[in-house]
């Protein structure tokens, strides 16, 4: 829990959107949290996305991998028992990977 807060943390120093954590851990085996936020521009994406690293870095914590660098549109972020998803806020509403996990409680930011 406290590397999704960490997530949540640099992702609202970069002025992410509405970021919130999913506990997914009693609907999945795929991880515990999802981290979910967004990004006004590709850029910010971009932004957010290399700080969440870098602050998860210094937490002595590394990426399993990381999908869609380079479009930037959605940058998931897999930390094993955490995945972070960025989006651009136009994708996001598109996924609404929210409501795809309706079942999933969401823990206050």
């Amino acid at each position: 829990m406290e590397k999704a807060r960490l997530a949540v943390k640099a992702a609202q120093d970069k002025k992410a959107s509405e970021p919130v954590i999913l506990k997914i851990k009693d609907l999945t085996v795929v991880a515990d949290y999802f981290v979910i936020c967004s990004g006004e521009s590709r850029t910010q994406v971009g932004a957010i996305v290399d700080y969440i690293e870098e602050r998860l870095s210094k937490a002595g914590e590394t990426p399993r991998s990381i999908e869609g660098a380079n479009y930037k549109n959605w940058v998931l972020i897999d930390y094993g028992d955490v995945i972070v998803h960025v989006f651009e806020s136009e994708t996001r509403y598109y996924y609404d990977l929210e409501k795809l996990w309706l079942d999933a409680p969401i823990i206050k930011v």
